[in-house]
């Protein structure tokens, strides 16, 4: 049974990053492949009603950040129907392409420690299309994106949700991972950038889109307003989890609730024709609802490896092989480029208890910032890295020939910072 699902797992990821070759859409095989992987585990299982349970506690946590990726979705859909992006973009007016990309990639860095990983991702992009014209040039700045996002969510304990897991599990304390880990993060990202600065070059050509129409019924306090209630509203959402302790689709539902109500509400007296582009029911049709699927897939293929064992026992082999911490460590940033992070360090916080290494002991530091950072090597490494692969069409491939070599030489470069420095 497990080579049975381990076959099929590994079948199905290669068919995902075959995409473009085979013509069969990620989102169909990763669904394929979570459904089957629980299929063949549950013919293989006696007790179906464990099985079950097994499934509903997993299915819960996927749904977790499947409403979370629906609400920050549709929230940035509502501020980009505002036009309310054009705040940032018109006050960005470098046409250069390595001052452009200095500028997002530190704004992605420090936002993605404010909101998380994941939310400035989808934000990002999002200003990216305001941006940049050229499909190519545009994905690379995405690709760009994905190391920046995850650089500035490991350093802080509401960035990434490996990071949030340590704080939340006790193995880290929040002031000192940030001082710790602020830098390697830092340099993780500041190396591939000094690269790009020396080999990058052009200039970038901003869309031309004409939207008299929608200016017509659209005013500029319409628009800042709901920038502002929008981004005030997704910074708000850590705060809400740190205040209540409820996990961050609460929060994303609640800051959705509002922009909703506030979009609702300035264009009451409109005629139907001209509140339908700015409502959130629109916005709700215009995201794209594949990249949550497919992302739904993956996990649900995931925890099967879970359940199974195969996850701990790996992280047990390693244990046993390689001995040395911070190695494991490392290959375990490596490892989380290609299996999900979460289930990683889940097993690693299971490997390793607080009695021997006790709070910010060295080992949780390293951790943090190897899952938090490793997964930028691969585009489908990262919850951030698959929301920008369903929101750009990036391909496997793609990815892995323009962007993992310069995430992996950050990763490295960060990791060594961390350990000698």
């Amino acid at each position: 049974m497990i080579i049975a699902i381990v076959t099929i797992f590994i079948v199905g990821y290669i068919l995902i990053t075959l995409e473009h070759s085979i013509h069969l859409n990620k989102t169909a095989t990763a669904l394929l492949t979570g459904v089957v992987c629980w299929a063949i585990y549950a013919l293989g299982t006696v007790d179906t009603h464990h099985t079950a349970e097994q499934l509903s506690h997993h299915l819960a946590d996927i749904a977790e950040i499947a409403f979370f990726l629906l609400g920050a979705m549709t929230i940035v859909e509502i501020i980009d129907a505002h036009q309310g992006f054009g705040v940032i973009t018109e006050r960005i007016h470098t046409k250069d392409t390595r001052m452009l990309l200095w500028i997002i990639s530190i704004l992605t860095f420090f936002l993605s420690a404010v909101l998380d990983n994941l939310t400035t991702s989808i934000v990002m992009v999002s200003l990216l299309r305001k941006i940049i014209k050229d499909d190519e040039m545009r994905r690379f700045f995405a690709g760009i994106v994905i190391i920046a996002a995850n650089a500035g969510g490991a350093w802080s304990p509401l960035g990434d949700v490996t990071t949030t897991m340590l704080w939340i599990g006790g193995q880290i304390s929040a002031v000192n991972v940030m001082k710790t880990l602020f830098i390697p993060s830092l340099v993780s990202l500041i190396v591939p950038l000094l690269y790009l600065t020396f080999t990058l070059k052009g200039s970038i050509q901003p869309p031309r889109t004409s939207k008299k129409g929608l200016v017509e019924n659209l005013s500029s306090f319409e628009r800042n307003l709901i920038f502002i209630v929008g981004l005030g509203m997704l910074l708000f959402v850590p705060v809400f989890k740190t205040v209540t302790h409820l996990p961050p689709y609460m929060g994303i539902l609640l800051a959705l609730g509002v922009v909703w109500a506030v979009s609702e509400i300035i264009h009451s007296q409109k005629d139907e024709e001209d509140r339908k582009p700015f409502t959130a029911s629109y916005a709700l049709s215009k995201i794209d609802t594949s990249s949550i699927l497919f992302f739904m897939g993956i996990l649900l293929a995931i925890g099967v490896l879970e359940v199974t064992h195969v996850l701990n026992d790996l992280a047990g082999w390693m244990n046993d092989t390689i001995g040395n911490l911070d190695v494991i460590v490392f290959i375990i940033g490596i490892a989380s480029a290609v299996i999900d992070n979460v289930p990683l360090v889940a097993a690693s916080m299971g490997m390793y208890d607080l009695a021997t290494y006790p709070q910010d002991h060295r080992i949780w530091e390293f951790l943090a910032y190897c899952a938090g950072t490793g997964g930028s090597m691969l585009i489908i490494g990262s919850a951030a890295g698959v929301a920008v692969m369903g929101m750009e069409r990036i391909s496997f491939f793609w990815y892995l020939k323009r962007i993992s070599l310069l995430a992996l030489i950050g990763y490295v470069a960060g990791a060594l910072v961390f350990l000698f420095v």
